[in-house]
């Protein structure tokens, strides 16, 4: 690499570090203001205040962050049940043919609010509307296609002679399924699940139709109804948005290992 090159390089992730930073710098500045100086548009507080923040932790938040966590992880789980056989089955079998190839990402492409009222009419039929059960069905499906998309570029890349080698010793489909593309997909199943997981976690139309408590309601609905129609507290939102992204910037720090291990080993579709 050329020192031309290196230092566009070096510029451009210059330039997106500040384009990602700046606005969560400003947030955290929103979040120890006092409403008189959010209106007067300061960059810093004289002083901070911390009731902000007292306020969000007091608030439905820490149940939402909760809810959030347990639909969005376990639809993400749900997700690759479902996906990884079909990625597989698709890639090894041909099942679908170049149809369903080409077309896996269609549903999935549709605005969320077109399935709204089948969603809520199928759950209320089924009595798990206003439920995390429900919510985590409907994440698992919603996401199932771009897992399968994701997925089929992993598989992909694994020789089938593994396959044929596995049936040759007896193994069945299922068996060989089991015992040697899960332990080869590891770290393209961890780097599908955390992306998975962080759009059931910031999906938001689904979650304001589909939920009516706070016993179900998630970060983003929580949020959302901190909004009032006269009162507008920036201060506590602001608080409350960056104790919300906590658990996404964590899943992402412990988790940076696998999750760059199995986008390199699966960026060749």
């Amino acid at each position: 690499m050329t020192k031309r090159s290196s230092r566009l390089a070096n510029l451009t992730v210059g330039a997106a570090l500040v384009l990602t930073l700046v606005p969560l710098m400003y947030l955290l500045s929103v979040s120890f203001m006092k409403q008189g100086e959010i209106s007067s548009g300061i960059l810093w507080p004289s002083s901070p205040e911390w009731n902000n923040w007292v306020d969000a932790a007091a608030s439905r938040l820490p149940r939402g962050i909760l809810n959030s966590v347990i639909a969005s992880l376990g639809g993400a789980v749900l997700t690759l049940v479902i996906a990884l056989p079909a990625a597989w089955a698709m890639v090894r079998y041909r099942t679908g043919g170049k149809t369903l190839a080409n077309t896996i990402l269609s549903p999935w492409l549709l605005p969320p609010i077109v399935a709204v009222v089948p969603l809520f009419a199928l759950l209320r039929v089924l009595e798990l509307n206003n439920t995390l059960t429900g919510l985590t069905i409907v994440y698992a499906l919603a996401n199932t296609a771009v897992a399968v998309w994701l997925l089929e570029g992993f598989v992909k890349k694994l020789p089938v002679e593994l396959d044929e080698a596995a049936q040759l010793d007896g193994a069945g489909a299922f068996r060989v399924l089991v015992s040697v593309v899960v332990p080869l997909l590891t770290p393209g199943l961890v780097a599908v699940g955390v992306i998975v997981a962080v759009l059931n976690y910031n999906e938001f139309v689904l979650a304001t139709f589909l939920t009516q408590g706070p016993e179900s309601q998630t970060v983003p609905v929580v949020l959302s109804l901190m909004l009032g129609e006269r009162i507008q507290d920036f201060g506590k939102i602001a608080a409350a948005s960056l104790i919300g992204v906590i658990p996404v910037f964590a899943a992402a720090v412990f988790l940076q290992r696998w999750l760059v291990a199995g986008l390199v080993s699966g960026s060749v579709k």
